[in-house]
């Protein structure tokens, strides 16, 4: 027996296949513990057992009904979407769709292909308690990025001035300086009638500690320094809207800070944590990102090649023929990704280099050693003359 269930917000359809694609079984069911009750008592009437469990097809890898399945222990393959609508298309050619057949064909995938298809792995309760926090953490830190870009836009207009009393900061408009002194000064006219003292005692209060006097001099200069403005109600108007912008990237950075201090606490638990930080210029956010991708189930993968495939940094190669074209590999995991360097050529096999390497050690249990890792053998010795 194969189930299907075509994923839904409020409702959910499943369908129950034998082995010959025949429907013995379909039903409705809601998002809630009424409905899971339902689905287990549908599949244990069909022969569904804790030695020999039905396996279950889902267009998601998340939610609270995934999360009760892979709790029974039965194999759960997270499909594709754009491969379920490929695998529509083999029963019928008219496009017809609905959710119960769209649930026939996920049980039918795992009749037919299910080797071809790879069954959720099975973290541990704190991989997947890092990954919920290690992946909020990038999204917001994504959101900041994205937040301080529209604040730099909405600056340009009417306030360039700020962008250069920021510049060469690490943070940029995102650091405390910045929204601290903006948000106290978010036009040109209030910015100008800052004193040094009032300057002092906003960076003071956004936690500044080491030159300050320099700063006070930089911003004094700069607010007050000749510039072009827009008419006194218009300027007026973009400093509420910057002020606006200014409480969401706060929220956002301090979001971030919150997420990144639940994150390492959670990853330093780990028994990986030593490992993965082990590697060269792999700090404990970027490893705790690492192991929220790739997970601590040791049989997700079979070899560096099939992590490199995830990451995206093995090329894809088509061959038709004469023609070769080797191309760079789009379908990945984005988060996993994004911890390497984007860099397509070089950095890409250096990231390759590292992927096997950090697959080696998760596999072999050790740490990162660079003498084994970069061995050089030592020149022969010259015979002397």
């Amino acid at each position: 027996m194969f189930c299907g269930i075509d994923w839904a917000e409020n409702h959910h359809d499943i369908a129950v296949v034998d082995d010959r694609g025949h429907v013995v079984a379909k039903r409705r069911i809601g998002d809630d513990a009424a409905g899971s009750r339902l689905l287990l008592q549908l599949l244990i009437e069909h022969g569904d057992t804790a030695k020999d469990p039905i396996p279950v097809a889902i267009e998601t890898s998340r939610g609270l009904l995934v999360a009760c399945l892979r709790a029974t222990g039965r194999p759960v393959y997270a499909i594709n979407p754009l491969s379920v609508s490929r695998y529509r298309e083999r029963h019928t050619v008219a496009r017809a769709k609905s959710d119960h057949a769209d649930a026939v064909v996920l049980a039918n995938i795992l009749r037919t292909d299910a080797a071809a298809h790879r069954v959720l792995p099975a973290d541990t309760e704190l991989a997947q308690a890092i990954a919920v926090l290690a992946r909020a953490g990038q999204d917001a830190a994504w959101h900041r990025q994205q937040m301080s870009n529209q604040l730099r836009s909405l600056l340009r207009e009417y306030f360039p001035a700020a962008l250069d009393a920021f510049a060469g900061t690490k943070a940029g408009l995102a650091s405390a300086d910045a929204r601290t002194i903006l948000t106290a000064a978010p036009t040109p006219a209030v910015a100008a009638k800052l004193t040094k003292a009032q300057l002092r005692r906003l960076l003071i209060t956004a936690g500044r500690q080491r030159n300050i006097d320099t700063w006070v001099q930089r911003l004094h200069s700069t607010f007050r320094a000749e510039q072009l403005r827009q008419l006194p109600r218009v300027e007026a108007a973009f400093g509420e809207q910057a002020r606006a912008l200014l409480l969401q990237l706060d929220a956002t950075c301090r979001a971030v800070e919150q997420l990144a201090a639940a994150t390492d606490e959670a990853f330093t638990q780990h028994p990986d944590a030593a490992t993965l930080t082990s590697f060269p210029g792999v700090g404990g956010l970027t490893a705790a990102r690492i192991l929220a991708e790739i997970g601590d189930d040791r049989t997700r993968f079979a070899d560096a090649r099939s992590l490199r495939a995830y990451a995206g940094s093995a090329p894809v190669t088509r061959a038709s023929g004469k023609s070769l074209v080797i191309m760079q590999r789009k379908v990945k995991n984005q988060r996993l990704a994004a911890a390497g360097d984007r860099h397509p050529a070089a950095l890409r096999n250096l990231f390759n280099r590292f992927l096997s390497q950090l697959h080696h050690c998760l596999a072999t249990g050790q740490h990162y050693n660079p003498h084994r890792a970069f061995a050089t053998t030592a020149a022969p010795p010259t015979a002397a003359a």
